[in-house]
């Protein structure tokens, strides 16, 4: 077991995020000849924490809301409802041109036809976010935190988000709380910013358990050299993967847990879903798999929900990964951005690759 995690804690996992709305038309028809829209609670945090929270295990989530909004309260309702404690300050409007909760337009794709996603960010209230507006020494050291998952969606998303997730890192490590980074760089968040960011991020990278990222990611937040291009072989691709994880591992000795999700689109409904996992000195691998896929928004967070799920039930690494890597599976079957799982047999069984009726 390469990761010890605090005993005394009330929850197993905290997640700070900024909490918006997916808009999605309806049949998996594109956005410009739609008139009918489906509208849902969202983020890539909570679609993390979704796993565990649905699954039994304490979650809370740090976040900030529009006072008065309705759908601040359409948030509350949801999170409520997915078993997730929040907290979080309620911001004033200001003026109908203040703050409001971001807006994701998507269409969910459909064969041949690629899925589209538009962010309408302005305003965005989670840009907001202040460590002054929690309590970090009764999070941390009187309630206690096993997992803190950060994301770089919110490192990056503003100078006052970049300083939360630092001052979050810097108490959760000073109480004992391991702490779970996936980097998620998104060059429209970067531009300007660069040098800034890069040094939050290496600090938060520095202190950090649990490191995911895909070659972009490693690439663009570090310099670091990403996997060599070509080799058809998937065999030799993995191998180039895990040669690049190590150079991460060299840079980030702290960490112990490395991991990264292998996807190859056949078409929009029909993937190729694989899995590499570094613990301590031990590979795990699982070579892509075909998966069908209703929407792929979220597989990945499932990924990470599952993989930081199987380390708080203390399970063996290799179950780790392979948890991980069918809570993304199952994540793409859920027209939400989040898999819902009923109980961990549902997930096991999409490992497995039982798909017959449970009567």
């Amino acid at each position: 077991m390469s990761i010890n995690l605090k005993k005394e804690f009330k929850y197993s996992l905290l997640v700070p995020t900024s909490m918006g709305v997916r808009i999605t038309p309806v049949n998996g028809q594109p956005v410009h000849s739609s008139d009918t829209f489906k509208m849902q609670v969202t983020s890539a945090e909570t679609n993390v924490a979704s796993i565990a929270s649905y699954l039994g295990l304490p979650v809370k989530v740090l976040t900030t809301f529009v006072k008065d909004s309705p759908i601040s309260k359409m948030i509350k309702s949801n999170l409520k409802n997915r078993h997730m404690d929040f907290e979080g300050v309620d911001v004033e409007q200001g003026d109908p041109w203040g703050y409001r909760h971001q807006f994701n337009i998507a269409d969910s794709g459909f064969g041949s036809r690629g899925p589209r996603v538009h962010n309408d960010r302005a305003g965005e209230v989670g840009r907001t976010l202040n460590v002054k507006d929690f309590d970090l020494e009764k999070i941390f050291g009187e309630d206690g935190v096993q997992i803190i998952h950060l994301s770089g969606l919110i490192a990056a998303l503003s100078p006052e988000t970049s300083k939360f997730c630092l001052e979050l890192a810097r108490a959760a490590k000073k109480h004992g709380t391991k702490i779970s980074f996936d980097l998620n760089y998104r060059a429209s968040f970067w531009k300007g910013r660069e040098a800034e960011l890069r040094n939050a991020f290496t600090e938060i990278a520095s202190v950090t358990d649990i490191l995911v990222g895909n070659e972009e990611d490693f690439q663009l937040c570090f310099g670091i050299e990403g996997p060599e291009a070509g080799g058809g072989e998937i065999e030799e691709k993995i191998e180039n993967f895990k040669e690049m994880i190590g150079r991460v591992k060299n840079k980030f000795p702290n960490a112990s847990v490395f991991g990264t999700t292998l996807r190859e689109v056949i078409n929009t409904n029909k993937h190729l879903w694989g899995a590499i996992m570094l613990s301590d000195n031990d590979w795990y691998v699982v070579k892509p798999r075909e998966i069908n896929v209703l929407d792929r928004i979220g597989g990945g967070d499932g990924f990470v929900g599952g993989m930081i799920y199987g380390v708080l039930k203390n399970w063996e690494p290799e179950k780790w990964v392979q948890f991980g890597w069918a809570s993304g599976a199952l994540a793409t079957t859920f027209l939400t951005d989040y898999g819902q799982p009923a109980d961990e047999e549902m997930i096991w069984s999409i490992w497995q690759g039982n798909a017959r009726v449970k009567r």
